[in-house]
């Protein structure tokens, strides 16, 4: 949610949740700078910092941190992202007996 905010300067940010039988899902889809696609497979290296935000703040732990607590959790991250355009990170948990 904070590199929505920080990488989407004009534009819209949305969360979605959507519930299933055995997980889930959080979707967070912003409109704005984008991530090219030579980039994806990186950007959830620990301090992985792309050339195209370099200006900005940040350490490149976000990602990173954010992935290693998902996947403890059990589940997993994916995302889709085109540059102009904008990103969508989704969420995947699994859902537990109790939360229904």
């Amino acid at each position: 949610m904070d590199n929505a905010i920080k990488y989407t300067e004009s534009g819209s940010i949305c969360v979605g949740v959507q519930l299933y039988e055995l997980f889930a899902r959080v979707d967070v889809t912003d409109t704005g700078i984008g991530i090219a696609e030579a980039e994806q497979p990186k950007i959830f290296s620990r301090f992985y910092r792309s050339q195209a935000v370099c200006e900005e703040e940040g350490v490149g732990i976000g990602l990173y941190l954010a992935r290693k607590i998902i996947s403890d959790q059990g589940g997993y991250i994916k995302l889709h992202s085109e540059v102009g355009t904008g990103s969508t990170f989704s969420v995947f948990l699994p859902r537990s007996a109790q939360i229904l």
